[in-house]
């Protein structure tokens, strides 16, 4: 994979949520290791969510990590601290403030979700009912009626 293909599935990951609290401030660097090297940052700031293929020098929390460790944390499959006491990222930084990019995380995946199921649900009303069909059945001939065929005779 790619920085950019990374960067731009963070974004995607991000794209729908909304910080509870316009006052809520968040700087997380993260940087990543191995395939797809380089750093971007996730910043909540004035009420809105941004993700940015730069270093952010007066980052809240720098996370160090392979792409695979920094998209779990960015998709809500775990958080920075978990990643961080098992080994799978290093993280330094005020840590308590991650909670707020674990809560945008899962309130962005409801809402996905939520967007999923009404989708599901308007395309179901929209399918017209199925009709029952009766198959005809086919007339019967009545074959008493016709002379048979006359033989012809056998050569010799």
């Amino acid at each position: 994979m790619t920085y950019e293909e990374i960067v731009a599935k963070v974004k995607k990951n991000y794209q729908s949520s909304r910080p509870a609290k316009a006052e809520d401030h968040l700087a997380v660097q993260f940087d990543i290791t191995g395939e797809g090297e380089g750093a971007f940052y996730v910043e909540v700031a004035d009420g809105k969510i941004n993700v940015e293929p730069y270093e952010y020098y007066e980052h809240d929390i720098k996370v160090v990590g392979s792409a695979e460790a920094l998209l779990e944390i960015t998709s809500g499959k775990t958080d920075i601290v978990n990643a961080n006491l098992t080994g799978k990222v290093y993280a330094e930084g005020d840590l308590e403030k991650s909670e707020i990019l674990s809560g945008l995380v899962k309130a962005a995946a409801k809402k996905t979700v939520q967007k999923e199921a009404t989708a599901t649900k308007k395309t179901a009303a929209k399918k017209p009912a199925v009709k029952k069909t009766v198959a005809k059945k086919p007339a019967v001939k009545n074959t008493a009626a016709k002379k048979p065929a006359a033989k012809k005779p056998a050569v010799k």
